[in-house]
């Protein structure tokens, strides 16, 4: 009889569930179900930077998923599914209430944006992270010292307390808050209880200023003087968390009959999506992973020896255990990289208005692949554009989400194709920013692994990284490395493998393709960098 695991991996616009051979690691079958409320835009106001989801977009796709890929399976499929690991994105937050409910879930907030899951893109609580750095500077335990000594406006304390002080009727209800990635297990296994509930190391490590050396998540005190509206939130959160490898109980019968799988089989601790994928992609000590998407997320993971008790500044935190148990994760990445082009896409589509209704979806999709045909011909020189990749504002180094993208060096000459080189080229710039801000912190980086859509479909894009980073790329084969990952994790939970890099040595399906850096290209790189590292100098003054 096979042993199957269930990695579901919730992303920003869907939740994708991938069923896999615990022993072999072949992907057996997949199915991606969107969010029916999210795709309609509801909830959501871009020009607030205000982006929401609702748990029961979480919960119906759930269901959906699942059953369209055992649905593809034998029919007794199910009854050898052993274990269920879950990835989501981060920090997406949301106040629930004491039973552990979202309050979203409750009649009275059934459609009231404050009472919903605050999505990892939205910017909403700015001035909620600068009160949080102001106040960390001054007391007596710096909180935001392992989260690169600077908190974002896109984690988890700034957006509950945005969410609290911008509704006063939702205050009488909320009493704690969880992450998208620790709800689901607690769903699933029935473990609700706010005070009781398994949660990730990852997320409470990255994005909620949790660490061991202070007992775990800022004081009341702390809280308290940053707002009283937080008052007994900290006795309302499980101050120890755990890795996620560990299992964070049993499916329950409800949820084993809604999904149609056994009662009673592991479901692991949660996981951020981007390190679900850097363990899917087969991340291991020193090696750099690259999520390449709408926005990039890179993970790397070192042993504590290399870095013994040094902090790293302007990441996005680093965590014992976050990745793999007993290596120290660190996070950093772009807030913008996928969506940067998109931009430009859509700018150039807006006169599609005039077509019919049928033309434009066709039209809008060829622009992207006209872009990179010309741009990928044009010679290699220097045509005075220079881009910033800010469009989004900036994660790493050092977090400022209110920064702005620019362009300079345009003429009634420029076209299209050279803006979108200009655009791919600040991309890679802000990723050889991170890597090389990482590297003058003492951190040893021997491998440089890219997983995402970009990685698989754009060759353009990839080269063009490899290039100006300097250093080999391959790229995973996988192309579900977040429900893969989430696949191993569950794997561990349940007992098949004593480890991750086993999970990883067993289930692991290494790497499709490799860019090799153009020796060529480096000194026209070069100088196209100091440009950039001047734009973005004049951006922040």
């Amino acid at each position: 009889m096979e042993k199957l695991v269930i990695g579901i991996d919730y992303g920003t616009d869907s939740c994708r569930a991938l069923v896999v051979d615990a022993v072999s690691g072949k992907e057996m079958a997949a199915h991606v179900a969107f969010y029916p409320r999210w795709k309609k835009a509801l909830y959501c106001d871009a020009s607030k930077n205000q982006y929401r989801q609702h748990p029961q977009d979480y919960i119906d796709t759930l269901e959906q998923a699942v059953k369209g890929a055992l649905g593809q399976l034998p029919a007794d499929a199910a009854r050898q599914v052993i274990g269920i690991g879950i990835d989501t994105t981060g920090s997406t937050p949301c106040l629930t209430d004491r039973q552990g409910t979202p309050l979203a879930l409750l009649p009275d907030y059934a459609d009231n944006p404050n009472a919903m899951f605050i999505l990892w893109k939205d910017h909403t609580s700015i001035q909620e992270a600068g009160e949080i750095n102001q106040l960390a500077y001054r007391w007596e335990i710096d909180y935001t010292s392992r989260s690169g000594g600077i908190y974002s406006s896109e984690w988890f304390w700034a957006k509950a307390l945005h969410a609290l002080r911008e509704d006063e009727s939702i205050r009488k209800d909320a009493y704690s808050i969880v992450e998208h990635c620790d709800w689901m297990p607690a769903l699933l296994t029935g473990n609700l209880k706010p005070e009781e509930l398994k949660r990730s190391r990852c997320a409470a490590g990255h994005k909620c200023m949790w660490a061991e050396e202070w007992d775990g998540y800022p004081s009341q005190e702390f809280l308290s003087e940053l707002d009283p509206l937080l008052n007994g939130f900290a006795a309302h959160l499980s101050a120890y968390t755990y890795t996620s490898d560990a299992s964070a109980g049993k499916l329950s019968e409800e949820w084993a009959g809604r999904l149609g799988l056994p009662g009673g089989i592991d479901v692991a601790v949660g996981i951020i999506d981007a390190h679900a994928g850097a363990i899917g992609a087969e991340i291991k000590a020193n090696t750099m992973v690259k999520i390449l998407g709408t926005s990039t997320c890179d993970i790397v993971v070192t042993p504590k020896s290399d870095i013994e008790d040094r902090l790293i500044p302007g990441i996005s935190g680093q965590v014992d255990g976050s990745v793999i148990p007993g290596l120290v994760g660190l996070e950093a990445g772009q807030s913008a990289f996928g969506d940067v082009y998109a931009w430009l896409r859509d700018l150039l589509s807006w006169s599609f208005a005039v077509l019919p209704a049928g033309d434009v979806e066709n039209a809008t999709g060829k622009i992207l692949q006209k872009l990179t045909e010309e741009a990928q011909d044009l010679p290699l020189t220097d045509d005075g554009i220079t881009s910033s990749d800010w469009f989004n504002g900036r994660r790493t180094p050092f977090a400022d989400q209110t920064l702005k993208g620019g362009i300079t060096g345009l003429t009634l000459g420029t076209t299209p194709a050279q803006i979108f080189r200009s655009l791919v080229e600040a991309t890679a710039f802000g990723s050889k920013a991170i890597m090389d801000h990482i590297e003058k912190e003492g951190v040893k980086v021997t491998e440089v692994i890219g997983v995402g859509g970009i990685s698989l479909k754009s060759p353009y894009v990839m080269q063009v990284l490899s290039d100006v980073m300097g250093v080999p790329i391959k790229v995973a084969a996988t192309e579900q490395a977040g429900a893969l990952g989430a696949a191993m994790c569950a794997a561990v939970a349940s007992g098949v493998y004593s480890s991750l890099e086993n999970a990883q040595c067993a289930m692991g399906q290494g790497v499709r393709a490799e860019y090799l850096p153009n020796e060529g290209r480096k000194p026209h790189y070069a100088g196209k960098y100091e440009k950039y590292r001047k734009l973005g100098l004049f951006l922040t003054t």
